[in-house]
């Protein structure tokens, strides 16, 4: 048996030994080497993704141009992709050696680092109320602004926009803070500045937007109306990246007014003089010529186009990066003689050596807008070239004379129009703005020891404008004043210096973690200008001599300082939190602001948040649900809506007296001021709730807001006429305004499949109720402009309106409508416009009209953002909807007034055979009050739903594969359709219910307003 022991080892070795080899090459051949790419969904590579074998810890990154290679990886295995910021993605192998991934942005992404005001954390530890926006999302828009791409994209945030190029758009988030100012704050790169029309979208990073006390309250006195903080590009480790892209489209006016033609306007006025006993005027009867139609719309309105072209360069070391890039922004409006033009350049660099890093971030912008010089003369297009009689030419032999050299047709006294012939006035009245700006920071950041850093900060923004301004000889309307020729120059100089210095610390104990940062911000901002005219401009031919002194007229010039302040804080934050599951922030700032008078200079704006991460806690145990956790928070916040000398009294020092026979110069003070001015105060609760659920493929977050504006400013207090008050009232910390309402925001991603679709959902109730508007006199508790009233108890801007009741169909309803035997309206007739006489007092006046419809606040906001990848192709799909606001429609008051104007096509007048219609009786208005009633401005006739929904973008894509990239040489290449506004659905008359109104108390005005464009553009991006 002894010596068989050897044989059964060497046979169990043998056995062994083939078994082993066996397996080895079974195993050998399930194994493959995998390579492929990690992209956006916009098709920009992502360097630094992790890749690894699910189960395991093995596993790679993608490079810098987002390119991966695994080796010895089972055919049958699970790969893991992951991006900060982005939605991790599970892929099964399937025996394939390329998989390209497309990983989708993912702004709820929890890991994800956000800034917050001189600190950037997770999002899973914050405590306020902040939204994080895609830069991806905002650039698939075409806007001249940050705040246009804007709309739509985030809860709690309204954006109001405008077609004009170079137009600014209006930006209010969580309602209005003040009567006099809604603009937020915004922060670039940690210079406090404005994210106008000067500032290249292309550049952008990162966005956010924070909402409540404890996010905002690190900006204390200005930062009541929310923070935007903008962080731009900076450049990555690796080789140099090269990138291009370019997109270019047309746009136009998706609406104009249907209105009548030559033949059709003079029947109708032919009616309108018949029916008032008058004889009909030359111009649309016995010298009516057919070949005059003009069609005033088609005169004024073009196809216009966009071009936007960004180069960028970027890479970077271990110890530093940098950021280039140039842009070419050019915007033809859609209206004749309007455009706007912007060139940048931005440079950013960061450098790092030992324990100190120093950084800059520099943009260079130069911008120009052409447009008609304003002035009476110019009017508005949106009025003008509606109301325009057709019958009236663009220009004419029979107009040319001394005053009007162009031959522009202004009407005649047989075709009487007082609009304004709107191709004369881009004639006559022309202007160019030219904006030449720089804007950025230099910093240098000390890690002084583990977990303590030093950070030097020096912002500036300065730029330096000129506008010429340019009047021609020549008039643009109907019996209007003759004004001489000019030339205008006027120059302005801006600049605003910060200097912050901060200490940021961060210490982490077992499970206790508190970081915060404290430090002190000096900025001072000052602004003047000069302005030089001169009349009587030289031409010669086509030529104009546009230098001022090529005139030959009256010289006359001015010049001030209008803005000089300066605004010296304290700040510190403090954040604690045990586990990730118990949350503590505390925020304060103190400021100084030289705007007010030495005893009121001084403000405190403290906050207090805190979380509850419920789903960190042992008794939870709901497996679908990922992550769970409450918050809420409380504080203050200031804003400044005071010019710089607002406190300080003015004096007169150009007075005479006679004393003793002889005239004496002397001195005194004209107007009134207010000393004790001090900071619009804003009260804010915030409650919320976030969660994620199903594998953080379902992301929900609600929250509830109430804030109260105490010492609000406002104006027109009654102030005694023995006082001497020369011009306004000063204003008075008075009033009070309270915003509440909810957010929801909700999104769900699928990945799993080739076919990968994303869906994101945000509402927004927005409530504001006026509580005070100061002592305006016994029973006065309200504010009046010219449509609304903000009355204590009501919203903001509440519409303010005599209310109609239909159309009188005889005289027996009009006998009807009287008290005590008295007419109510005795001037009436049948087809008039009945008026309610709400005060009951027995006519009708000023003192009838009330609160006649729903606010010019929406009652719900939406936004909806689609998108879907399947293979090289990718969709997207933006929708904005507003509901239960009502817009006053100032270009239908004018067109349906019939006096001197054209009239809708389908206008339908009353008359006593067609009495099923809502528009009244026509006339000339001539010694009849009934028809001048019928259009009386301050009415809800003019009042109508602004609700919409619109497609606000879509966008589809193709990214080309690396087979043909390799061919060109390039890392990246992909193509796109954009269409922009291609439909909206309303029930608005006017040409778009997205209006931006005539400031916050008459938000709701469409006062011809400049539509939205609809834009149709293609584009490309390049990588190398």
């Amino acid at each position: 048996m002894k010596k068989n022991v050897p044989k059964l080892i060497k046979l169990v070795i043998t056995l062994t030994f083939c078994l082993f080899a066996f397996l080895n090459n079974a195993y050998s051949q399930g194994q493959i080497n995998i390579s492929g790419e990690i992209k956006g969904s916009d098709g920009t590579p992502l360097p630094g993704a992790n890749v690894l074998i699910s189960g395991t810890q093995l596993g790679s990154t993608a490079d810098f141009d987002g390119k991966f290679t695994l080796k010895n990886v089972s055919s049958n295995a699970v790969l893991d992709f992951s991006y900060i910021g982005y939605q991790s993605q599970s892929i099964k192998v399937n025996g394939r050696t390329t998989i390209n991934v497309v990983l989708i942005s993912d702004s709820g992404n929890l890991d994800e680092v956000v800034i917050i005001g001189y600190q950037s954390i997770r999002k899973s530890d914050l405590t306020g109320a902040i939204a994080v926006i895609d830069p991806t999302k905002t650039n698939k828009n075409i806007s001249n602004s940050l705040a246009e791409s804007l709309q739509g994209l985030a809860a709690g945030v309204t954006v109001r926009n405008g077609g004009q190029p170079g137009q600014n758009s209006q930006i209010e988030i969580r309602g209005s803070a003040s009567f006099v100012n809604s603009n937020p704050l915004y922060i670039i790169d940690g210079m406090i500045t404005d994210a106008n029309q000067t500032i290249n979208n292309n550049d952008i990073e990162s966005i956010q937007i924070l909402k409540d006390a404890s996010a905002a309250a690190i900006y204390g006195s200005r930062a009541a109306n929310g923070v935007i903080i903008i962080k731009t590009k900076s450049g990555k480790e690796g080789p140099l990246k090269i990138s291009v892209t370019l997109n270019t489209g047309i746009q136009q006016i998706p609406k104009t007014w249907d209105v009548m033609n030559n033949a059709q306007y003079a029947e109708l006025q032919k009616t309108s003089y018949t029916n008032s006993g008058l004889m009909p005027p030359l111009s649309i009867g016995a010298n009516f010529n057919p070949n005059i139609n003009t069609n005033w719309q088609d005169e004024v309105t073009r196809t216009g186009n966009t071009v936007d072209l960004n180069i960028g360069a970027s890479g970077g070391t271990k110890t530093s990066s940098y950021f280039l890039s140039a842009s070419q922004f050019e915007n033809k409006g859609v209206l004749i003689g309007r455009s706007f033009q912007r060139t940048s350049f931005r440079v950013n660099t960061q450098m790092k050596k030992g324990i100190v890093t120093i950084g800059e971030n520099l943009l260079i912008s130069n911008s120009t807008t052409k447009q008609p010089l304003g002035s009476f003369d110019t009017g508005n297009p949106f009025f003008d070239m509606v109301t325009m009689l057709p019958v009236i030419p663009v220009k004419g032999d029979g107009y040319i004379n001394a005053n009007n050299p162009g031959g522009w047709g202004i009407g005649t006294v047989d075709a009487v129009s007082f609009s304004k012939n709107q191709v004369a006035v881009t004639d006559v009245l022309r202007e160019n703005i030219n904006f030449a700006k720089l804007v950025g920071n230099a910093f240098v950041n000390v890690e002084i020891i583990e977990g303590l850093s030093y950070k030097f900060n020096v912002g500036v923004d300065a730029s330096f404008d000129f506008s010429k301004g340019i009047r021609r000889n020549g008039v643009t309307q109907f019996n209007a004043a003759v004004r001489p020729s000019f030339i205008a120059d006027n120059r302005s100089r801006f600049i605003s210096v910060l200097m912050e210095h901060t200490l940021n610390f961060n210490k982490k104990v077992g499970k206790h973690n508190l970081n915060g940062v404290v430090g002190i911000s000096d900025q001072q901002t000052k602004r003047d200008f000069s302005l030089a005219m001169r009349s009587n401009i030289t031409e010669l031919g086509d030529q104009i001599f546009t230098q001022i002194n090529s005139t030959t007229g009256t010289s006359t010039s001015e010049g001030a300082i209008t803005d000089d302040y300066r605004t010296f804080g304290y700040l510190g934050r403090i954040n604690y939190d045990y586990a990730s599951k118990y949350y503590v922030t505390l925020t304060g700032r103190i400021d100084k602001d030289s705007r007010f008078s030495k005893d009121n200079r001084t403000g405190n704006f403290p906050s207090i948040a805190g979380a509850w991460r419920i789903s960190k806690e042992d008794f939870f145990n709901v497996p679908w649900i990922d992550d769970l956790k409450i918050n809420a928070s409380y504080g203050e916040l200031g804003i400044v809506t005071l010019g710089s000398f607002d406190w300080q009294g003015t004096i007169n020092n150009n007075t005479r007296a006679i004393l003793g026979g002889m005239p004496q110069v002397g001195s005194y003070q004209a107007t009134l001021v207010n000393p004790d001015l001090r900071w619009e105060n804003r009260k804010t609760q915030n409650y919320g709730l976030e969660t994620s659920l199903f594998k953080n493929t379902v992301k929900l977050s609600a929250a509830y807001y109430n804030s109260l504006s105490e010492d609000a400013l406002v104006t027109n207090l009654p102030i005694a006429v023995y006082l001497g008050n020369l011009g306004g009232t000063p204003p008075v910390n008075a009033g009070s305004i309270r915003n509440t309402g909810f957010e929801l925001e909700a999104s769900y991603a699928n990945n799993v499949n080739e076919f990968k679709w994303n869906v994101g959902l945000n509402f927004t109730t927005i409530k504001n109720r006026v509580e005070k508007v100061g002592n305006r006199g016994e029973g006065i508790d309200y504010i009046q402009t010219g449509l609304t009233r903000s009355k204590v108890g009501q919203p903001l801007g509440q519409w303010y309106l005599l209310k109609t009741d239909g159309i009188f169909q005889n005289q027996s309803e009009i006998d009807a409508h009287s008290l005590n035997g008295n007419l109510i309206q005795p001037f009436a007739k049948p087809g008039d416009v009945k008026f309610v006489d709400s005060n009951a007092d027995g006519r009708i006046s000023d003192t009838d009209r009330d609160f006649s419809g729903s606010s010019s606040w929406p009652t719900l906001q939406t936004g909806l953002q689609l998108g879907a990848n399947y293979k090289n192709f990718d969709l997207s799909a933006q929708f904005v909807g507003i509901f239960g606001n009502e817009i006053f429609n100032s270009v239908r008051q004018q067109l349906d007034s019939y006096q001197n104007t054209n009239f809708r096509s389908d206008v339908n007048p009353w008359t006593p055979t067609n009495t099923n219609t809502s528009d009244p009786r026509i006339g000339v208005a001539t010694n009849d009050q009934g028809l001048v009633d019928n259009a009386r401005f301050s009415s809800d006739r003019w009042l109508e739903d602004g609700s919409y929904l619109r497609l606000r973008n879509i966008q589809l894509g193709y990214s080309f594969e690396d087979s043909i990239l390799k061919k060109l040489k390039m890392t990246g290449l992909r193509v796109y359709a954009t269409g922009q506004n291609l439909f909206t659905i309303t029930k608005y008359s006017g040409l778009d219910s997205d209006v931006q109104g005539n400031g916050i108390l008459e938000r709701g005005v469409d006062n011809g307003n400049w539509p939205s464009n609809r834009i149709l553009a293609f584009g490309v991006n390049l990588e190398f």
